[in-house]
């Protein structure tokens, strides 16, 4: 029996100097000692950060679980960035939903009809464009091989107008093959906007980082805005010639009014479908969290 209560307060006295096991434990029984040499135990715990850095694929991602984690993502974005394109000039804030994935929300608009040449033509009409464009978008960027190469898809909801002025040649509109005198029509104005409310777009890209924060990005792609509305008016009203080759400045043809030669010109930029697929090229810069 003494050899029992020996033995329990032996093991009770190792199990609470584990931690301090630095020094040998000594019990003794009557005129006998015995040494016992505690082994040391060790726990040891690794604390897990909040955010992750991925050094090739430039996500930070709040990998915190639960509600308190989601929330948390929601209010502390990854990533905010600033770009410039045929969209036009914008922002946007990115979340990190894992390493090769993260949610974009963000807008881009302005005048950018210089960006792509500030004016088009409609078979044979050119027109001097202006632009109002607001494009606020929601999509998601992968990098499917968890490097700087990007994918992208999403959603745009496009209010874009564009307000055109037709360029006289040689003094004449030559409108469905047919020239029509520029001074008896007078100054063809007019406006164009895309009928589609979504328009879905897709996009490939490099997100190439500079430091652990900055990073650059460039995009192509397309967006299908849709078929076009168009709207075009005349100056003049009276009557109109129309150049026969026979006649210097043409032959007055009864009963054409400008307004129907505005009527054709609209018709010919709704054929047209301009910007039907409106390309996407952007570039811009990127600051991680």
């Amino acid at each position: 029996m003494k050899l029992i209560k020996l033995t329990a307060i032996s093991a009770a006295v190792l199990a609470s100097s584990a931690a301090l096991a630095a020094e040998p434990v000594i019990v003794v029984d009557g005129n006998e000692a015995v040494v016992y040499e505690a082994e040391p135990v060790a726990v040891a715990y690794q604390a897990q950060p909040g955010y992750a850095y991925d050094a090739d694929a430039g996500v930070v991602g709040n990998t915190l679980g639960g509600t308190k984690g989601f929330f948390k993502q929601v209010v502390n974005p990854a990533s905010v960035s600033a770009e410039v394109g045929t969209l036009g000039y914008g922002a946007n804030i990115g979340w990190s939903l894992n390493e090769k994935t993260e949610l974009q929300a963000g807008w881009a608009g302005g005048d950018v009809a210089d960006l792509f040449g500030g004016d088009f033509d409609a078979n044979d009409v050119n027109y001097e464009v202006d632009s109002d464009f607001s494009n606020p978008y929601l999509g998601v960027q992968l990098r499917p091989t968890g490097n700087w190469f990007t994918m992208g898809a999403g959603i745009i909801v496009p209010d874009n107008s564009f307000d055109v002025t037709a360029n006289p040649n040689g003094g004449v509109y030559k409108v469905n093959g047919v020239k029509y005198n520029a001074d008896d029509v007078g100054v063809l104005k007019g406006s164009m906007d895309h009928r589609n409310k979504l328009a879905p777009y897709a996009t490939i890209g490099f997100r190439p980082n500079i430091t652990n924060n900055f990073g650059l990005f460039g995009e192509i792609g397309a967006a299908y805005m849709g078929q076009t509305d168009a709207n075009v008016t005349a100056s003049k009203s009276g009557p109109v010639r129309v150049e026969d080759g026979i006649n210097p400045g043409g032959t007055v043809v009864p009963g054409l009014t400008p307004g129907q030669v505005a009527n054709l010109a609209k018709n010919e930029l709704e054929d047209k479908d301009w910007l039907e697929w409106m390309p996407i090229v952007k570039v811009g810069a990127t600051y991680r969290f």
